[in-house]
């Protein structure tokens, strides 16, 4: 639902049996946190806010102020898996002080700000993502083990595809919430699975990630598994990925397949600055262990064909549509994951910056010793990901330096 009226929400509630309301936030590392309010506090967390205590959430920690979380009516999502007698809605929430001004460090803030950025610069940006995740089985009472859910392979079908059902309920369930999954299938790793999403505009798409990440959680338990997100739950195994497939348009104008130039250096931007921002994009340590492992990028390349760039530009008729990163995984914040690349590609649009040549050759052709020796690398550990955030001119000098050495200091002080 969007563009509804306040009272036009209260009115829904009152006709649809809705008896929990919640407000739904993230922390740093992305995972979602909310306050359940009865129907009749629903006037007052709209012109007020909730109070919660900031000082319990990841990320937050050093706050002095009250902080209040101020539902977004345009979030309204009714909640397919709980009763339908007694219904739960759910609205993602901003983040303000008791004055009603927005709280520095909220990061979903911070994605509109940048999304309003982009928009006087004369573009906007649509995503789609491509989420991996594990299904584990769950022992007699309730909790996960690490013993996949299935042992099928790339694209298998049932009987060796166990989770073909979970998948099929999964997708009943975002399209329910309004939500369009265009498809998914059993990936390489036991018990691993992916589902690909269509793009919409950049808020939209953070707010569906957690959505999603929720849904799969849930649905997974319901049928008595454990959905895992984990980079590398499993070692030797491929790792868990979140491609982001991005195109900036100028109206209903493709810049990608439009204006090669303008694409170009939004992805030079995030190129030349991939080292400074790879720790928003890969927060744990285990991330790291993925990179160069089964397809997944480990050198800051892009090509048109290979499958293991950190960056694809496939060309479908001779003709660009959109482009993927392929580093970042699902244990993002995807609010500041997305105002983050943005930033960056913003910087190479304004500087005119230009892409270095394709690199089309294979990834197993590719060793440290012979023709990657010049080539520059994604962080390999955390802590050198740490050094190369805290190092970067590029944040220091940013619009956004507070909200990067906040999380930049509870990323070093968890690990």
């Amino acid at each position: 639902m969007s563009h509804l009226s306040i009272e036009d929400i209260i009115e829904f509630v009152e006709e649809n049996d809705v008896k929990f309301i919640r407000l739904a936030f993230c922390d740093l590392y992305g995972t979602q946190k909310n306050i359940s309010i009865m129907p009749q506090e629903l006037k007052t967390a709209f012109e007020d806010g909730i109070n919660f205590d900031s000082f319990l959430i990841l990320g937050y920690s050093n706050v002095e102020k009250d902080l209040f979380l101020k539902p977004d009516p345009d979030t309204l999502h009714v909640l397919p898996w709980r009763p339908q007698s007694g219904r739960v809605i759910r609205f993602y929430c901003d983040v303000v002080y008791a004055d009603g001004t927005p709280f520095s460090l909220d990061y979903r803030h911070f994605l509109k700000d940048t999304l309003k950025e982009c928009e006087e610069m004369g573009f906007t940006t649509r995503m789609g993502l491509k989420s991996e995740f594990y299904l584990f089985k769950t022992d007699e009472n309730g909790n996960p083990t690490r013993e996949p859910f299935d042992n099928g392979g790339y694209l298998d079908v049932a009987p060796n595809d166990k989770g073909e059902n979970i998948r099929r309920e999964i997708c009943l369930t975002l399209e329910e919430m309004g939500i369009s999954p265009q498809s998914s299938h059993h990936e390489r790793g036991p018990g691993q699975n992916e589902i690909d999403f269509e793009s919409a505009d950049v808020l939209t798409t953070a707010d569906n990630l957690v959505t999603y990440k929720n849904v799969v959680e849930n649905i997974a338990a319901r049928n008595g598994a454990y959905a895992c997100f984990e980079p590398k739950p499993i070692e030797g195994a491929p790792g868990n990925g979140l491609h982001i497939r991005m195109a900036n348009y100028k109206g209903e104008t493709n810049l990608v397949t439009e204006d090669k130039d303008f694409s170009e250096s939004f992805m030079a931007g995030i190129i030349n600055r991939m080292r400074d921002i790879t720790l928003f994009l890969n927060c744990r340590a285990d991330s790291y262990n993925r990179f160069g492992q089964q397809e997944a990028p480990k050198y800051i390349t892009w090509s048109q064909q290979n499958n293991s760039r950190l960056f694809r530009v496939p060309e479908i008729n001779g003709k660009r549509k959109h482009f993927i990163l392929r580093s970042p995984d699902s244990c993002i914040n995807p609010y500041l994951a997305s105002a983050i690349i943005l930033q960056a590609g913003m910087a190479g649009v304004r500087g005119k910056e230009k892409l270095p040549p394709a690199l089309e050759i294979n990834s197993r052709l590719l060793t440290d010793d012979n023709q990657s020796a010049y080539l520059e690398m994604l962080p390999q550990t955390i802590e050198e990901a740490i050094e190369c955030a805290s190092n970067s001119e590029f944040i220091k000098q940013s619009s956004f330096a507070d909200i990067a050495k906040n999380y930049i200091e509870t990323i070093t002080a968890s690990i």
